[in-house]
Formats: structure tokens, C-alpha cells, sequence
């Protein structure tokens, strides 16, 4: 089966691509590295050609509200033109947990207009919410630093790792389209800033951690539903934080 993932050299796409030819399919990495552009739509027809399903894990290249929300709307707009007139069967889109609960966040409501254009579109779907990925924890943390001091909320998150982000992937691929949403978590709930101790004591990291209630997480104030799921019945992933910890010699920053 041919299968077309935009993103595809992309931290999860790559993993995706790997996966999915592992399994014997004809999976194509499409993004501006390999001449396709969903945004000039460069490309994109012929990526499209004899395609079964697409996977949409690409993402925008600043995060600047308008141009988030700019990326993700034109991208899929055209994603979606592509793929009817090719005659897709099946558009797969990565999402975020919790991302119509963070409406302060401009990533997170572009994430919503995206998922809103696909269950708006005649092409059989299925969204795939996860929650933070575990590679992304130091960026995170920086991203609440003061001095020495990391103030964060105290509120519950999820996270898992990409490897299992893409595991779960592969598996709604390669399935019936749901024409709904799905959900995937890491195995443990934890306080965000428990979760950032953890991450200091593995990388000898000496800088305090402060819990406190009214600290904004990408400009949302948190509570324990904000970042974990809601659904009745979320994928849970098997790879335990101190698991990923102890293989992961040179975490990712964001």
C-alpha cells in the first residue's frame, strides 16, 4: 500500500516511514526536503498519485500566532484538495491532547482549526491526539526558567516517547479510518513539576524547581485536565519516563 506522511523526515515521520516499510508498505517521507510542499503545493500532486492513505505529521516552521495558525490551515486546505482529487481513502492527522482546553496558546488553536477542516473534508479520517513528548521536557523547561529557578505548574501531564508516538501511528494507519479522534498517553500521570525534577536529577541539571499553581505552561494557566486525556478509553504507551531517561544520553531541547 502506498502511504504518502507529510512530515515525513520529520522527528515522528521519520519513525513513521520506518515503521510502516518495515511492515512491507510503500511509504513515501513527503516535505519540502524531498520537493514536495503542502503550503506552495510543489509537489503534491504527484506525491499523491496511487496513494492509499496520508498521514499529516508536519509541522509549521514558527509558531508566532498568525503564522501557526497560517501554516496549518493553508497546509491542510491543500492536503485535503490533493487527496480528494486523487482519490485518498484514508487522511491521518497528528493532534495534541488537550488543545481545545489551552485556547491561550496559539499553537493549540491551530491545531484545532486543522482538526476541524479534516472532519469538514469527504475523506474518511482519524485524528491521533498524544500528549507531550518526552524529548521535548528540557525545552519545557527552559521555557519556565527565571535565574535558577524553574517555576511550573504542579498540574498533571502525560507524556510518552516518540517511538511510541509513531508505534501508535503506524497501528491507525494501518487501520479502518475512524472518522473520529483517538488518544495516546504515556503510561504515568505525574505534577509537571515533578516531571522536570525527575528530568534534572538524570542530567545532574542544579536548578531549583518551584510549584506553583498560577504558572502558565505556553501561556495557559493549568489544571490535571489541561494535558492529560479525557477520552474513555486512551492508548496507554508502554515506555516508562525513567526507562526513556536511562537510554537517553542526549535528550532533545525545544
Amino acid at each position: 500500500m502506498k502511504i504518502v506522511v507529510i512530515g515525513g523526515t520529520g522527528l515522528i515521520g521519520s519513525k513513521l516511514v520506518k515503521n510502516l516499510r518495515e511492515r512491507g508498505h510503500d511509504a513515501r517521507p513527503a516535505s519540502p526536503n524531498t520537493g514536495v510542499n503542502s503550503i506552495t503545493r510543489e509537489g503534491l500532486a504527484e506525491a499523491m498519485d496511487g496513494a492509499e492513505v496520508v498521514v499529516d505529521v508536519s509541522n509549521a516552521p514558527s509558531w508566532e500566532d498568525q503564522a501557526v495558525l497560517d501554516f496549518f490551515e493553508t497546509s491542510t486546505r491543500n492536503l485535503l484538495a490533493a487527496e480528494a482529487a486523487a482519490g485518498v481513502r484514508h487522511h491521518v492527522a497528528l493532534s495534541v491532547v488537550g488543545s481545545e482546553r489551552l485556547p491561550a496558546n496559539g499553537y493549540f488553536r491551530a491545531k484545532v482549526a486543522q482538526e476541524n477542516l479534516i472532519k469538514a473534508s469527504s475523506i474518511p479520517y482519524t485524528v491521533l491526539r498524544a500528549t507531550q513528548f518526552f524529548e521535548f521536557v528540557g525545552g519545557i523547561a527552559q521555557s519556565a526558567t527565571e535565574g535558577d529557578e524553574v517555576r511550573l505548574s504542579p498540574a498533571l501531564i502525560q507524556p510518552m516517547a516518540s517511538d511510541d508516538v509513531a508505534a501508535a501511528l503506524t497501528d491507525v494507519v494501518l487501520a479502518a479510518p475512524a472518522n473520529g479522534t483517538l488518544e495516546v498517553a504515556g503510561p504515568e500521570a505525574m505534577p509537571l513539576d515533578e516531571l522536570i525534577r525527575r528530568y534534572f536529577r538524570a542530567t545532574h541539571d542544579t536548578r531549583k524547581v518551584i510549584p506553583d499553581v498560577h504558572a502558565r505552561y505556553f501561556g495557559d494557566v493549568l489544571d490535571d485536565q489541561s494535558l492529560t486525556p479525557l477520552g474513555s478509553n486512551p492508548r496507554l504507551a508502554p515506555t516508562r519516563f525513567e526507562d526513556w531517561l536511562a537510554r537517553s544520553t542526549t535528550p532533545t531541547q525545544r
